[in-house]
């Protein structure tokens, strides 16, 4: 028996061969092109020759044969033939204006006849001959010298006729001779010529009898839907090219024009003529869309018919309804035309409706975006004026200071219903992601927006905006996933409360009451959603921001300083390391904890930066007091302290002596110390401590590292100070503590030691000395100062290889020590 494969493997065998003749047939027909062209142009370089004749020259490939021209044989024809025709037409247009006067009736008539006749009459022949391209040549000449025809007819026997309509009729006349002409001899450019000619006479025809603009319009959308039929029926592409443009051109004329007159109506009865024919205009768009073979041509056709139809309600609905509802209205129409999607109209069409609709939706919200702008913006105007007094409305709070968008009363309405078209239309769309992040943002914008279009009371707003906030946080956790990061929609519920909380907190400024009221309740909004560990990046860090604005504005609200405020402002920093240390911890640890703990740890850096804002706003506060200040300065430090206990930020520790060092002198300054060492000894003991440490865990380190920076941070600044100290406590003390360092290098063989304590020393001396030396100098004789000199000179000039020698040990006997 046969083994015969089954269907599917049999069909998907021929789809394989047959691919495979393709490719082989493209490859021959481009073989087959490059071998025509290349016999054409060999055909063009060799003269004519009889048959059985050889051609006489050098050989192909040598000296002036092998010269390819750089122009074929077509192109000089054509281009011979067009200069031609124009040399013609240019003579023939210069002998009718100029030159008609000398000849007389019968003259010019018959010259005019004579030329056109035989102009019209030449390609006949010439095509019996096979000459294409100069009867096309002759027939164009012929074509021009009947437009002659037409004028010097209109300036001897007709001349006192109107301009337009004459020139309607004869255009009309024109078109049906070049038609008939082009398509009884088969020439090409007659038929373009003919149909960008027809669309002329309705038009000027209109134009004649004084036609009004409703007239107008209406002969350009026929005009346009005539231009539209050709080009649909018309086989040869000249013609279907210049069809649609005349098509397209008057189409668009008469749709602007009808678009002006129903918007610029001043009655219902004037705009809804104009709706008329934006409706003709959007139903001959229909039709063409429906016929033309491009399914992009028909999407586009039916989005300009979407875009006519609301248009023309939105007119008609602006004289016969107030001025706020015109939005709404064009909204309600363009949700309408989503109805078409599910009827059996053709697909394109109702792709192209459906993106009508969806611009007109767009164009609604951009309408609103004034007045959302100016209640997301509006509020930071009122910073200006903290607690100046509770205003009448919420809408006069929100708007302080900016101008109020007129027609705004619907706002709300139009952003609500292209939220809920979108929440009914996002499980059908392929953008469903993109739908699920735009619907609450139009749906927070309409309920942001709505107290202040209704002109609720001040308190009544504050609510509204809070509730606004507690919602956005809810929709934040319940969106939210808690295993991994936040997803599009919870993180853009975030942002919005973040957004809503921000304003409402500048709209609070007004009054002192609600500035309180309303920073605390977004504090415990913020905090709560923060336990979650998908919005804890977000809301943890929010939380502590509102909390830092209530911290002050208890502060002021109870008439302390600013000092004062900032010991209230350090709470937040401490409550900052406390939410960082529950919910910190080592990479490792938070994978083994799971999701919350991973969700906590995304929440670490946030927070602490937080609370490090909130601890630098409190050492502003505090700057004005020095006492107050080093307060401060000690209570963050004692908070970086706390922080630095947990093991992933023991660098903070170095953050806590900063701040106490800071501290410290903060304090002596405020004291009115001046003594250096009351600065540099709280330096000095921990720096040797931490040294100390170091070189005990690693016995590598040099001394300079470990001891260097902290002896010379006491030893250098006490040296500049004894320099010009008149008494004697300090320059002692100073050399007793550069005599112990000293031993204490040479008791442990460190070089930093050796050479910083030996160095204060030596100088300490020599300032106790001076006086001595000043005196034994003036006593000796002018002559005792040389003879010291060159006698120094001498015996180190005598000694100098012994002395090297000596230094050199001495060099590398300290560069065996520590």
């Amino acid at each position: 028996m046969t083994n015969l494969p089954p269907p599917a493997e049999e069909l998907r065998f021929l789809d394989a061969e047959l691919r495979q003749l393709d490719v082989r047939r493209a490859t021959l027909l481009r073989r087959r092109a490059w071998l025509v062209h290349t016999l054409q142009a060999t055909a063009a370089r060799q003269p004519a020759l009889g048959p059985g004749t050889a051609p006489v020259g050098p050989p192909a490939g040598t000296g002036a044969a092998a010269r390819r021209p750089e122009a074929t044989a077509p192109g000089v024809q054509n281009v011979l033939l067009v200069l031609g025709g124009v040399l013609l037409t240019i003579a023939a247009i210069a002998f009718t204006l100029v030159s008609w006067g000398h000849l007389g009736i019968a003259g010019r008539a018959l010259v005019l006849g004579a030329l056109t006749v035989g102009a019209l009459g030449a390609p006949v022949a010439l095509l019996r001959r096979g000459l294409r391209s100069t009867a096309e040549a002759v027939a164009a000449l012929g074509t021009a010298l009947t437009v002659l025809d037409a004028y010097a007819l209109h300036e001897v026997a007709f001349p006192g006729t109107d301009g337009a309509g004459y020139t309607a009729t004869a255009s009309a006349v024109l078109a049906a001779l070049w038609a008939v002409y082009g398509v009884r001899l088969g020439l090409r450019h007659p038929l373009p010529l003919a149909v960008a000619t027809a669309h002329l006479p309705l038009l000027l025809g209109a134009i004649a009898v004084g036609a009004g603009p409703y007239t107008l319009t209406a002969v350009s959308l026929a005009t346009a839907a005539g231009g539209a039929a050709v080009a649909l029926r018309a086989a040869l592409l000249p013609v279907r090219i210049v069809a649609v443009t005349g098509a397209l051109g008057t189409g668009a004329a008469g749709v602007l024009s009808a678009g002006w007159l129903c918007w610029s109506a001043s009655g219902p009865g004037p705009a809804a003529r104009a709706a008329a024919l934006l409706l003709v205009a959007a139903a001959l768009a229909l039709v063409a869309g429906r016929f033309v073979p491009r399914p992009e041509i028909s999407v586009g056709a039916a989005f300009a018919a979407g875009l006519c139809v609301v248009a023309g309600a939105g007119g008609v609905l602006r004289v016969t309804v107030p001025g706020e509802w015109t939005v709404p209205g064009c909204l309600a129409c363009a949700i309408a035309l989503l109805a078409t999607e599910r009827t059996r109209l053709h697909h394109p069409l109702r792709h192209g409706l459906v993106r009508a609709s969806a611009a007109v939706q767009g164009f609604a919200v951009l309408w609103t975006l004034p007045l959302v702008a100016g209640c997301v913006l509006g509020p930071a105007v009122r910073g200006a004026g903290a607690w100046s007094g509770t205003p009448r409305d919420f809408r006069d709070a929100v708007f302080a200071g900016l101008p109020r968008p007129p027609y705004a009363g619907t706002a709300p309405l139009v952003l609500a219903v292209v939220a809920a078209v979108l929440v009914v239309a996002g499980h059908r769309t392929a953008r469903r992601p993109a739908v699920t992040v735009a619907a609450p943002v139009l749906g927070w914008a309409a309920a942001l927006v709505l107290p202040v279009v209704l002109q609720l009371p001040y308190a009544a707003g504050l609510m509204a905006h809070a509730v606004v906030v507690a919602a956005a946080l809810f929709f934040a956790v319940r969106l939210g996933r808690a295993d991994k990061r936040p997803s599009p929609p919870s993180l853009t519920a975030l942002l919005l409360a973040l957004v809503t909380s921000v304003g409402l907190a500048l709209v609070s400024l007004a009054s002192e009451p609600a500035t309180i009221a309303v920073l605390g309740t977004l504090t415990v909004l913020f905090a709560a959603a923060g336990l979650r560990p998908g919005p804890a990046p977000f809301a943890a860090p929010a939380a502590l921001c509102h909390a830092t604005a209530l911290a002050c504005a208890i502060g002021a609200s109870a008439g302390r300083p600013p000092h004062h405020t900032a010991l209230l402002v350090l709470v937040v920093p401490a409550v900052a390391a406390l939410i960082a240390s529950r919910t910190g911890g080592s990479r490792t640890g938070g994978s083994r904890t799971g999701g919350s703990r991973t969700g906590g740890s995304r929440a670490t850096v946030p927070v602490e930066v937080a609370g490090a804002a909130a601890g630098l706003l409190a050492l502003a506060l505090a700057a004005p007091e020095p006492p107050m200040l080093a307060l401060v300065l000690s209570l963050c430090g004692a908070v970086a302290a706390a922080t630095a206990l947990r093991p992933e930020r023991r660098a903070a520790g170095w953050a806590a002596a900063a701040l106490f060092l800071l501290a410290t002198w903060v304090r002596l300054a405020a004291w009115d110390v001046a003594a250096p060492e009351a600065y540099t000894l709280p330096v000095t003991g921990p720096a040797l401590i931490v040294g100390l440490l170091r070189r005990r865990r690693d016995a590598a380190v040099s001394s300079w590292t470990a001891y260097g920076s902290g002896l010379a941070v006491t030893l250098v600044p006490s040296l500049l100070a004894a320099w010009d100290d008149q008494h004697w406590l300090r320059p002692l003390a100073l050399g007793v503590a550069a005599l112990a360092v000293t031993l204490a290098g040479a008791r442990h063989r460190l070089q930093a030691p050796l050479v910083l304590g030996p160095g204060v020393l030596a100088l300490v001396a020599l300032h106790e000395l001076t006086p001595y030396l000043a005196q034994v100098v003036g006593a000796l004789p002018r002559w005792a100062p040389p003879a010291v000199a060159g006698l120094v000179l001498l015996v180190l000039g005598a000694t100098y290889e012994q002395r090297l020698r000596d230094a050199r040990r001495l060099r590398e006997a300290l560069g065996r020590l520590g």
